[in-house]
């Protein structure tokens, strides 16, 4: 029999991926819920959407009646949470559903999984030992870099020091999984990963933004200098970690996961205008080189200058490591969206518009 494992979030970025990649495996049966809100896109598993062994449910986390339903029909054997609004500028233009579906939306789901968990341990003790909740957090919770040593890195131990709304929200919702644990003992993970890209990224983050945008002789609008620092992380990478830390990490800890691919924003953008270069040299009237297209604008308020992960712990203990190579990733990512704009063309046309959000609008690396 396959074990049942629930993914929240599965229309997203890194829950599509999630899901496919669980199903990919014999031994998984996936259940997975989202509510469709503007980032989820279910063209992003219409190649599994037949599966024998793949169930979607469209519903909102903080919903308690659709949890518990979802928890009774389908008897998950793990949870692995990803439902997050998680676009810093969004956050800044308009806080509150950061703190309905990340803070509210974990609470129901821990109280629903601990309901479900707890009568597991008078009818199935195996099962209910057996069962994890993995919970997927970033590394934005940890705040800024930038003022430390060049070397200095985050880790399962670092305080929690959060800047934007966003930030606040996914730092809460962190503390809630570590106290269910703590409280009621319900098993759970935690994970806090660098910045993911790949295929598939809705086009508002930095990555899939500046590649549409360049391929529409648009502006590039980059933040203050471009100077930030990001840790880049594949999102092929980044699934394998979640299913290796759920297969076999201890119950209570907690794992970063970075793609120990440190670069400055601005030459992530200037790398894509590369690749670009070779991959559609056919540009837009009036562009003479994508690189042109770049400018720089006003930094958005709070803008955290440097994040880098020490993923020595998942590395020592799971034996997890990146694979993709950020050159490699970025190379396969862009060509993607030049292949796939069936994918993103109808986002453009629908909920999103390639607009700057933000107070101090520009384009946010994360």
């Amino acid at each position: 029999m396959a074990h049942t494992l629930l993914i929240t979030g599965g229309a997203g970025f890194i829950g599509s991926m999630a899901v496919r990649a669980a199903l990919a495996r014999d031994d998984w049966r996936v259940v997975n819920i989202d509510k469709l809100t503007y980032s989820g896109n279910l063209a992003s598993l219409t190649e599994v959407e037949d599966h024998p062994r793949y169930s979607f449910i469209q519903a909102d986390i903080a919903d308690a009646a659709a949890m518990r339903a979802a928890f009774e029909v389908f008897e998950p054997d793990a949870v692995m949470h990803l439902a997050a609004e998680s676009h810093v500028d969004r956050s800044i233009d308009s806080p509150a559903p950061f703190l309905d579906t990340n803070i509210r939306g974990t609470f129901v789901l821990l109280e629903e999984a601990r309901r479900y968990w707890q009568g597991l341990k008078t009818s199935e003790p195996q099962k209910a030992g057996d069962f994890r909740l993995l919970h997927i957090s970033t590394d934005e919770v940890f705040g800024d870099l930038s003022d430390g040593a060049k070397d200095a890195r985050f880790s399962e131990s670092t305080p929690y020091a959060p800047s934007s709304p966003y930030s606040a929200s996914k730092a809460a919702s962190d503390h809630l999984v570590r106290a269910w644990q703590r409280t009621y003992g319900l098993p759970t993970l935690i994970t806090n990963c660098s910045n993911n890209y790949g295929p598939r990224q809705f086009p508002e983050k930095l990555i899939p933004l500046t590649i549409i945008n360049a391929l529409a002789g648009r502006q590039l609008p980059v933040y203050g200098t471009g100077a930030q620092v990001r840790d880049w992380l594949h999102v092929e990478d980044h699934v394998r970690a979640l299913l290796t830390v759920l297969a076999r990490g201890r119950v209570g800890e907690t794992y970063t996961v970075g793609g120990n691919n440190e670069q400055k924003n601005i030459d992530v953008v200037r790398a894509i205008c590369g690749h670009l270069e070779k991959l559609a040299p056919d540009k837009p009237a009036g562009v003479a080189r994508y690189e042109d297209l770049i400018t720089f604008v006003t930094d958005r308020p709070g803008h955290d200058g440097r994040y880098a992960i020490d993923a020595g712990k998942i590395r020592r203990e799971l034996g997890w490591r990146p694979r993709v190579t950020f050159e490699a990733g970025l190379s396969d990512t862009v060509r993607w969206y030049l292949d796939n704009e069936d994918w993103w063309r109808p986002i453009l046309d629908g909920t999103y518009r390639c607009e700057r959000l933000g107070l101090a609008t520009g384009m946010e690396g994360k």
